[in-house]
């Protein structure tokens, strides 16, 4: 849905710039908005999935459980950056409040009140979201290098990925 208004209003922009020979003042913002929610959203589910580039070459040629072992201790680094990450989001976002966006407006106009400016804190809260949602795919990944530890032959939900190690 993100991605589909955001090729929409991006769309409006060209049709008005290059048809009507008038620029837009918020499309621009707006699809900045729109992709930076868009990816705070995806991007866990991508982690979680194996959408991301890794390499895993080396934990691979380890026996099951040295290499579950280097998993998690990997999972276990990544989850330090991400919580560092959320501690300098958040405090990001709480610089937001201070700002409004210079072009994006709730148009309350159009119901005779007067247009609210939108704070930039609601487009960079995005960044807190998506490392929460992150955090919690890591925490998830890291609980099954655990298990698989005790019990090589558990079937776990979406096994299929390949970040996690010895899920072959």
């Amino acid at each position: 849905m993100a991605m589909f208004l955001m090729v929409l209003v991006i769309l409006v922009q060209v049709v008005a710039r290059y048809v009507f020979n008038s620029a837009l003042p918020w499309p621009d913002e707006a699809a900045r908005f729109l992709m930076l929610w868009m990816t705070g959203v995806v991007a866990p589910s991508a982690y979680r999935w194996g959408g991301f580039v890794s390499i895993d070459m080396f934990a691979r040629l380890l026996p099951r459980v040295p290499g579950l072992i280097f998993g998690i201790l990997l999972f276990a680094l990544s989850l330090v950056v991400l919580v560092v990450g959320l501690q300098l989001g958040l405090k990001h976002v709480n610089s937001g409040w201070l700002f409004a966006s210079s072009t994006l407006k709730l148009p309350l106009d159009l119901f005779g009140l007067k247009a609210v400016p939108i704070k930039l804190a609601w487009m960079y809260m995005s960044l807190p979201v998506g490392l929460v949602l992150l955090i919690s795919v890591n925490v998830e990944l890291m609980l099954k290098c655990l298990v698989r530890i005790f019990d090589p032959e558990v079937e776990l939900p979406s096994d299929d990925h390949a970040l996690v190690v010895g899920a072959e």
